[in-house]
């Protein structure tokens, strides 16, 4: 099978004449082609009649080797399919017709030389061991220019992705995956790089796309810059493995810790996010209940990043927070003059998230007007905004949240039982921190990791018995209030290790607290006071043995036996 050369010149007329000579130097070894990157730049008519091409006919197809008269074409050559060997000689590179007389017996023997026996065969075989070794990685490997065009496509892209590398090469790399394989780490949604910087183009992500086969696939995602010989990147590298394998056996076993920003591992979460995992495929609306604090907006951005919206918008709407005449224009949007203060037009959130997801949380809290014209986007797809007597239609997927009983809401007349039905197609219920203590040391510890960095302070480790404290708290305000504990703990705690006495409050007065271990160690202090309701807790949960009563509150057997003899009433310092 013949060999195929590309030379390629800015003008022309260098690689017409290069092709010419090469084609009379081996009429049967190679195919040669001619480009020129600017056909209209010719100076002397030469490649008028020699059948050369312009450069982007053939920017798709892929070459042996590529010989490049000048910089300006070996930045185009650099990115042709499959990365073939390029050899620049700039110093041919011609203005006019007299320089380009006087370089052509250099050309000559330049292109002459090539025939050297073995030369270009030693060049064929390392593409062709550079292809090779690319294609022996289970990892898929991609790479495109600034423009977005793929020229580097794996055996490991195609078995991974389900594509063919054919249908591929010189395409957009966002027309290829649905939602894109890039998600919102996309450095080239412009075209170009948004900020030039290398390190900036530099990226290790976890994302998800929908592959040839119609499958719902995880991967882990690394990205490196390409760049030319002055460091001005041209491109990017993109490898992926496929992790689904991987994700689905975490969850088996149970060693799944979170799940597309939600922390948990807690059998009622990992359910969660399978069926999570389910609606990607779908646009069904989906009802999030659970008391506050528990989440219910990470798990309704979670289903739109898991989507094949992912790509469009994610738009929150608190219908709690807004009044009734302010909510309608907030949804709808309004045109100018629609009323006092309308001083020019405004897109809704409908609007706003077409082909994206809209999330409207606290939706119990919509007026039954407002309701009813909430039904009618959901079911046509069309609004008015408001001061208009034109239809919008939209396309949007919508997610509601409530920490109110829909349901007894509309067997009291408060919300429509056929919007209710609507919405209701695919219930997802948040359960409260205190039905799942086994992620509290997972969240407080993330939680800590995550302030600790935003206040630049180094490594923080809980006690064990503040880890106690938290485990035993109710946790009314759930995985929230969990939150801001955390916070007032480096508030107050100036060491490494968080202690009980750091911690809020109302939580050490809701907990089994050992009192005896409110202090920090090797400080002297005062503790407060025992209690009535302290010491009963303590009795409780020693089974009624004061000599273990006496140590979950750190104090003497005496110092109790006193307190409940009606003598210890005084605080008790501190040994």
């Amino acid at each position: 099978m013949k060999k195929s050369i590309l030379f390629v010149d800015e003008y022309h007329d260098l690689s017409v004449e290069a092709a010419r000579i090469a084609a009379a130097v081996w009429p049967d070894t190679f195919t040669i082609v001619s480009a020129g990157i600017d056909p209209r730049a010719r100076f002397t008519g030469v490649g008028e009649s020699a059948g050369t091409v312009a450069f982007a006919a053939v920017a798709g197809d892929a070459f042996d080797i590529v010989i490049s008269m000048g910089h300006l074409a070996a930045q185009s050559c650099a990115m042709l399919p499959g990365l073939p060997p390029v050899i620049i000689w700039d110093d041919l590179e011609c203005a006019n017709s007299t320089e380009f007389d006087e370089k052509q017996p250099i050309l000559r023997q330049r292109v002459e030389s090539l025939g050297t026996p073995g030369a270009l065969q030693a060049l064929v075989r390392q593409r062709s061991t550079l292809a090779d070794v690319i294609d022996s990685l289970q990892e898929g490997v991609i790479a495109h220019d600034r423009d977005r065009k793929v020229f580097l496509f794996s055996r490991g892209a195609e078995r991974i992705t389900g594509v063919d590398r054919g249908s591929v090469i010189g395409r957009d790399c966002h027309e290829l995956f649905q939602p894109r394989l890039c998600g919102e780490s996309c450095a080239f949604c412009g075209g170009a790089p948004r900020e030039t910087s290398a390190t900036t183009l530099q990226a290790a992500y976890a994302t998800s796309f929908i592959a040839g086969d119609g499958v719902h696939h995880d991967v882990e995602v690394s990205r490196l810059p390409l760049s030319d010989a002055a460091g001005n990147e041209t491109g990017a590298l993109i490898t992926f493995t496929d992790t689904t394998r991987m994700h689905e056996l975490e969850a088996r076993l149970g060693e799944v810790e979170s799940f597309s920003g939600i922390i948990g591992r807690d059998h009622r979460m990992l359910e969660i996010y399978e069926l999570v995992r389910d609606l990607a495929d779908s646009d069904f609306p989906v009802v999030i209940t659970g008391e506050s604090g528990t989440g219910k907006e990470l798990v309704a951005a979670a289903i739109h990043n898991e989507s094949l919206r992912r790509d469009q918008l994610f738009v929150p709407v608190n219908c709690g927070a807004l009044p009734e005449g302010t909510l309608e224009s907030e949804l709808f949007g309004h045109l100018k003059g629609a009323f006092t203060g309308a001083i020019r037009d405004k897109k809704g959130r409908f609007e706003l998230a077409d082909r994206g997801t809209l999330f409207l949380d606290e939706i119990g809290d919509l007026s039954l007007p407002m309701q009813v014209k909430l039904l009618r986007v959901l079911q046509e797809g069309i609004f008015e905004p408001v001061g208009s007597e034109t239809s919008r239609k939209v396309d949007v997927r919508v997610i509601c949240a409530t920490n109110r009983n829909l349901r007894e809401m509309v067997a009291k007349g408060a919300f429509r039982e056929d919007l209710f039905y609507r919405l209701a197609v695919v219930p997802i219920e948040m359960p409260p921190l205190r039905e799942r203590r086994n992620d509290i040391p997972l969240l407080a510890r993330h939680f800590l990791e995550k302030t600790t960095g935003r206040l630049s302070r180094g490594a923080m480790t809980f006690s064990d018995d503040a880890m106690s404290v938290l485990m035993n708290y109710a946790w009314p305000g759930n995985v929230r209030q969990l939150q801001n504990a955390i916070q007032f703990a480096l508030i107050k705690c100036r060491s490494a290790t968080v202690m009980p006495l750091h911690l809020p409050p109302e939580i050490l007065a809701g907990t089994y607290v050992p009192i005896g271990q409110m202090h920090v160690p090797g400080k002297v202090g005062r503790r407060p006071k025992l209690t009535d309701d302290i010491v009963e807790r303590a009795l409780a949960k020693a089974g009624g043995n004061k000599a273990k009563a006496a140590r979950l509150l750190g104090v003497g057997r005496a110092t109790l036996y006193n307190f409940i003899n009606g003598k210890g009433q005084e605080a008790v310092a501190v040994d």
